[in-house]
């Protein structure tokens, strides 16, 4: 084990004492001079102390902590979601608008056209089969006609 001590020697050790060694005290180095305007300067405050010493200080305001953000009851998104389903549903309501107008426009041109063919179309009936007071126009007289063996003879 160790070469100096015989196994069942105690061992002997010297005993050292430690002295701090004290820091020589720092030198007083005097604050910045801050300048302050008159009109921001706080209020001095004096305290007595118990033993009959009084502090003399700035009173200064206990931090307040920020006010926490109060949640809505909502979600933002849940209210997006809902308004524009609101506004699909009022497109909706207007396409369905839409559609039906433009079937009713589409079926009231059609009879505009169908009025205007049978209008049409009567006029050109009366002036071609109109009544003829014989003066223009040609008479057929037809008469019986006798075919015999394919062959016509009037």
């Amino acid at each position: 084990m160790y070469p100096d001590r015989t196994p069942h020697a105690p061992a002997q050790r010297a005993v050292e004492v430690h002295q701090p060694t004290p820091y020589p005290p720092a030198t007083a180095v005097p604050a910045p001079l801050v300048l302050v305007q008159p009109d921001t300067v706080p209020a001095v405050a004096s305290i007595v102390l118990p033993d009959g010493r009084v502090v003399t200080g700035y009173a200064t305001e206990p931090a307040r902590p920020e006010p926490v953000a109060v949640k809505p009851v909502v979600s933002r998104t849940a209210v997006t979601v809902a308004l524009g389903g609101v506004g699909f549903l009022a497109v909706c309501g207007g396409l369905i608008l839409l559609t039906t107008f433009i079937a009713a426009l589409t079926a009231l041109i059609t009879q505009l056209i169908i009025l205007a063919a049978v209008i049409f179309g009567g006029w050109i009936a009366v002036q071609v089969l109109g009544a003829s007071d014989g003066k223009a126009g040609t008479t057929v007289n037809i008469r019986r006609a006798v075919f015999k063996r394919n062959h016509f003879h009037g």
